[in-house]
């Protein structure tokens, strides 16, 4: 080969490399627009990262509503007692009785829900 064959031909190759970067990109989702010029253009659409911070505001209160629905049901001082058990326990009891120890928005939960246990 030549010179300029191998020129091209490498040019080709890195042609091929942006098309196959490209199409991986865009299939995972893809806008379509329209240029000033009338021209149809498809541009990957970028994918945020990370977690929906939606998500985990409903997680932390569904859980805050769990430990108060225990706590209702319970009574305050049982619930008291079985976290306080839970600390003398494994180390993953232990986690669970930091998780489950009682907190004022537990408490004020509890005490809504106090009303309709009772």
């Amino acid at each position: 080969m030549n010179r300029t064959m191998t020129n091209s031909y490498d040019g080709f190759e890195d042609r091929l490399e942006k098309i196959d970067t490209k199409h991986a990109k865009m299939a995972r989702g893809y806008k379509g627009t329209i240029d000033r010029d009338g021209l149809i253009v498809f541009r990957p659409v970028r994918r945020r990262a990370g977690v929906p911070v939606k998500a985990i505001v409903v997680l932390l209160i569904g859980f805050f509503v769990f430990k108060g629905m225990v706590m209702a049901h319970t009574g305050a001082s049982i619930y008291e007692e079985r976290v306080a058990a839970l600390k003398n326990g494994t180390l993953i009891e232990q986690v669970g009785a930091f998780a489950m120890q009682p907190d004022p928005v537990t408490v004020g939960v509890a005490t809504q829900l106090g009303h309709i246990f009772n």
